[in-house]
């Protein structure tokens, strides 16, 4: 198991690797990442923005909004970057707090105006101002960030006003972002006290057990307004507001029939790693995750924080399911997810997670060594991360001389998210708009955009295709570096920056009709000069294009996330004379991918072949039973019958390709169904 103490030491490597590839300053980096980590589970939502104004009593990062609740947060940090855990004292958590407060009772009283206009400061004032003046504010939470670990004297901050506001404080430091990953690789759990009825239903199967619930809506708003998006976290789908069908039928039954609610809904779905019962009750449950029912539980919640409505008559159906195998608990998740979820038409990108992308990025980042360069004899690779933590994880249990080895071979330089790939391959694919509106909106088009493809075409992702991603990451990493270090650089909207001028340049190739070469920035693991040049050009006329907004547009950052912006954008003209060396050939580029798709097609037949021949001839002979003996056999057609029957009775002594494929689709279609193998 991973200690404090190794996580801390990972924690920091990361955030030098990063200020360095990124070209930001170390406490950047540490907070980004930071906000990157609360993002995903829940504590921050897709509105989060950095903008950092420091003046004489005033200190402040960053701002997040949360809608649904009308929650205002506040993000300043303290950063050590110390290799040893230092303590953070009460004195210091008080002056942060203090210059945060200061921050938001200016903002209130008209700060913005003082400000430059061009500045992320001004559109983080005046938000703040505006949802103020619009009394769209019912809390706000006031969040120190640390590597440091709080000091033991500070139990509890008790809560306070700002302008009438209720104001909360929460300090999120080395400790708490530990948990985080623990909880992510199945080890740390979060739990919540509830008082909710129950029937235990029977089961024979020993992977989870059910509970049959029902609970009042007054809880639910609670636990709603405690947690947030923390409960919805696995949740295949968001609250749609008021607008479809759905969702008014919700509204209009709270409103006027709330007694009937039970009768008409059909409740929530969730699970849970752990229940604590008594005298019929549920009284805590451990990882609770809703993961149907999302638009009811917001809708519920909805009603009364912003329409006042009365939801002390609704009750909710629950059916909570149990996991028994804590490791298996995102598979779980993720299955139960998937069948639940038939109300209302849901994309199969809302189940990315589960896509067969993950596997061939990952399986491509093991296989595939970095060409030598810069003189280096050490052969690496590119590590794919599809959750925080797995490369941490992957350590857990190596000796020294074996960990050494694999940062070694995995450096930290060479990791890469998925949430950081969607923001390069978003760029590239000419939506920098979207990339604009946070990493998890833009993680989601990317998604959408993978399934697609995958859907029409499973060989899509060759490896070429992850050799050139690959090198956008580079391509990337190096924008940031070009714009931090740049003399215009204001300190502001260098994101928008970066995104836009990948994107200018891949609009400006694709006008032309040109294909772009990445194998040279792939081989040479850098951006060749003539691009490194021509990317500065780029990154200036970007900046000044979208820091003079039209007359009449939202801020900057706001306008940045509209699709206007980059078609004014796309009015740069850019001369690409300077790298002509960088284009390929149409007809080679054609060849180069139907050969990988077709090598791709025969390597997945000589996996498929090898998986029937190497599966026990007793597991076929259960899978035989499994369909004989229930009402699937009629699911099949009479070739997939005959296919297994005859290699069930061994009169198919070796499949070929094409009978390898039928029953390899079998196998997989009953596991998904149920169907377990039972152990002779």
């Amino acid at each position: 198991m991973i200690t404090l103490e190794e996580f801390n030491q990972d924690f920091l490597q990361s955030i030098l690797s990063d200020s360095e590839s990124r070209g930001l300053l170390k406490a950047q980096s540490f907070f980004e990442l930071v906000c990157e980590d609360l993002m995903q589970v829940g504590d921050l939502t897709n509105n989060y923005t950095m903008a950092e104004f420091i003046k004489t009593g005033c200190e402040i990062y960053g701002y997040d909004y949360d809608e649904g609740r009308r929650l205002l947060t506040l993000i300043n940090f303290q950063f050590f970057q110390e290799s040893y855990i230092e303590t953070l004292t009460k004195q210091q958590v008080n002056t942060k707090f203090k210059r945060l407060k200061k921050f938001a009772e200016l903002s209130m009283a008209g700060l913005y105006s003082e400000l430059e206009e061009t500045s992320e400061a001004y559109a983080m004032a005046y938000h703040i101002y505006r949802n103020m003046y619009n009394k769209l504010i019912d809390k706000i939470r006031l969040v120190v960030l640390t590597d440091g670990k709080v000091t033991r004297s500070i139990s509890k901050i008790p809560n306070d006003f700002i302008n009438g506001i209720d104001c909360e404080h929460q300090i999120i430091d080395i400790q708490y972002l530990y948990s985080i990953f623990m909880s992510e690789n199945g080890t740390g759990p979060y739990e919540i006290e509830v008082n909710i009825p129950y029937l235990k239903v029977h089961n024979a199967s020993s992977e989870y057990q059910s509970y049959l619930c029902i609970m009042d809506g007054e809880q639910l708003f609670k636990i709603y307004d405690e947690y947030g998006q923390k409960l919805l976290e696995q949740n295949v789908r968001t609250f749609l507001q008021f607008k479809g069908g759905v969702n008014k039928g919700i509204r209009n039954t709270i409103q006027y029939k709330p007694d009937m609610f039970f009768a008409y809904n059909n409740g929530i779905t969730a699970t849970a790693t752990h229940v604590e019962t008594k005298d019929g009750y549920i009284n805590k449950i451990t990882d609770f995750q809703i993961v149907n029912g999302g638009q009811t539980t917001s809708a519920i919640y909805a009603a009364k924080k912003n329409s006042k409505i009365d939801i002390s008559n609704v009750s909710v159906q629950m059916k909570l399911s149990v996991v028994n195998n804590v490791e298996k608990k995102s598979e779980f998740v993720s299955s139960v997810s998937q069948y639940a979820n038939t109300q209302n038409k849901v994309n199969k990108s809302d189940f990315f997670s589960n896509s067969p992308f993950h596997k061939e990025m990952k399986d491509y980042s093991k296989r595939i060594w970095v060409p030598a360069h810069g003189g280096s004899q050490k052969r690496s690779r590119w590590f794919y991360e599809r959750v925080r933590g797995e490369y941490l994880n992957e350590q857990a249990y190596l000796t020294p001389v074996r960990k050494k080895q694999f940062q070694i071979e995995n450096p930290k330089s060479q990791l890469i998210e998925k949430t950081f790939l969607a923001k390069s391959e978003n760029s590239w694919n000419r939506k920098p708009y979207i990339v604009s509106k946070g990493a998890q909106y833009s993680f989601g088009e990317f998604a959408t955009t993978v399934t697609d493809t995958l859907e029409k075409n499973q060989l899509a992702i060759t490896e070429s295709y992850f050799k050139d991603a690959i090198a956008r990451v580079i391509l990337f990493r190096t924008t940031e570096k070009l714009v931090s270090q740049a003399d215009w650089y204001e300190n502001a909207f260098r994101a928008q920056t970066v995104t836009y001028s990948i994107a200018l340049l891949s609009h400006i190739i694709n006008k032309k009709k040109l294909f772009f070469d990445f194998v040279r920035i792939w081989k040479e693991q850098r951006l060749p000069d003539e691009l490194m040049e021509l990317m500065k050009v780029i990154t200036k006329a970007v900046y000044e294009k979208i820091t003079n907004q039209p007359t009449g547009a939202a801020n900057i950052a706001q306008w940045c996330k509209k699709e206007e912006c980059w078609k004014d954008v796309c009015n740069i003209d850019i001369d690409l004379k300077s790298i002509r060396k960088m284009f390929r050939d149409r007809e080679e580029v054609k060849y180069v991918q139907k050969s990988e798709k077709q090598q791709k097609e025969l390597d997945k037949g000589i996996e498929v072949q090898a998986f029937v021949i190497q599966t026990s001839k007793e597991n076929w002979i259960q899978l035989y039973g499994y369909y004989w003996n229930s009402d699937n056999l009629r699911s099949l057609t009479i070739t997939q019958r005959d296919i297994l029957k005859k290699y069930t009775d061994g009169k198919i002594p070796l499949p070929s390709e094409k009978q390898s494929k039928v029953l390899y689709s079998l196998y997989q279609k009953a596991i998904k169904e149920g169907w377990e193998v039972l152990n002779s």
